[in-house]
């Protein structure tokens, strides 16, 4: 059930950030597990998209692992506050990323209520990229991790989505990226509380 690493490889993002809508992404810290169903997603397709950190193929030590072999974890901070949770995907230097911005809580969701000091039928708890980060309880050490390891991983249950429902718009909080932040790269499940705001098309 845990996606192999192949998966990782492919080279449209676009299409990954759809496709993993209802996988299910786990964490495993100190023994303790959690996962979430993934309900939100944003590509970032490397150097050619003005919203991606690796934009023209600016290398730093943050985006260095962007330019990793699919299949590991970029994150890193947002405003100083937020963990921001990423799936590398594609070949290796040709640096795609897909947001992770919301998971509905599945496993060890009395675990999630600690780390987010809420009940899990709360929609904050897991609603935004750094909220759904701070349930499963990522935050930089997990950079760089393979994805298909033992402390974090993706897995496939089975849980699928049609086209009609799933939404899809522009991408979230990038008006810098100019013309690219009209691009419709955001895809997110119809009706689902998890979802971060705007969750109306």
């Amino acid at each position: 059930m845990k996606l192999q690493p192949e998966y990782y490889l492919n080279q449209d993002a676009v299409f990954l950030a759809k496709n993993l809508l209802g996988k299910v992404l786990y964490t495993k810290i100190d023994d303790q597990i959690t996962a979430g169903i993934i309900v939100e997603t944003e590509a970032y397709f490397g150097v050619k998209d003005k919203a991606s950190h690796a934009y023209g193929g600016r290398r730093t030590s943050r985006t260095e692992t962007m330019y990793s072999e699919g299949g590991v974890a970029y994150v890193y901070l947002c405003y100083g506050i937020h963990n921001l949770f990423n799936v590398v995907s594609s070949i290796k230097d040709e640096p795609h990323a897909i947001l992770i911005r919301a998971i509905e809580p599945l496993v060890g969701k009395e675990i999630m209520e600690e780390r987010r000091n809420m009940p899990f039928t709360k929609s904050a708890i897991s609603s935004g990229p750094g909220s759904a980060s701070k349930a499963l309880g990522i935050d930089r050490s997990f950079n760089a991790k393979n994805l298909n390891g033992t402390e974090i991983w993706i897995e496939d249950q089975s849980i699928k989505f049609s086209d009609d429902e799933i939404s899809i718009s522009p991408r979230v909080g990038i008006a810098y990226a100019q013309e690219h932040a009209l691009l419709p790269w955001r895809f997110f499940v119809k009706g689902n509380k998890y979802v971060s705001k705007p969750n109306k098309i």
